[in-house]
């Protein structure tokens, strides 16, 4: 599903990354973040995809609030986590989206 974001300007979050073969817990936790991103304030919507590389970008109102999210205690654990197991490379990079548009039929 394609994220309906207010008209900008807005930040998106870009996290590209390559897994590893370790899947234990990998798809619950996902979840959980997704669903704990949508409780943290500033938090605009998400969208992922995942073939050998993944891409899931976050939108969000502030630098403010995609900071908070960083240190989210229950973040900083999957982030962790992540880089213990799940990942073998990832990437995040910050933007802030001046213009956008559209099309759906």
């Amino acid at each position: 599903m394609i994220s309906n974001t207010p008209k900008p300007p807005y930040y998106a979050v870009i996290f590209t990354s390559i897994r590893t073969e370790v899947d234990k817990g990998y798809n619950e936790m996902s979840d959980k973040m997704v669903q704990l991103a949508f409780k943290q304030e500033g938090f605009l919507g998400v969208e992922s995809a995942r073939n050998e590389l993944g891409i899931t970008v976050s939108y969000w109102d502030s630098l403010e609030a995609i900071k908070k999210w960083k240190y989210n205690i229950e973040h900083t654990e999957a982030r962790e986590k992540g880089r213990d197991e799940w990942y073998q490379q990832f990437k995040v990079r910050i933007c802030k989206v001046e213009y956008e548009y559209g099309f759906e039929k």
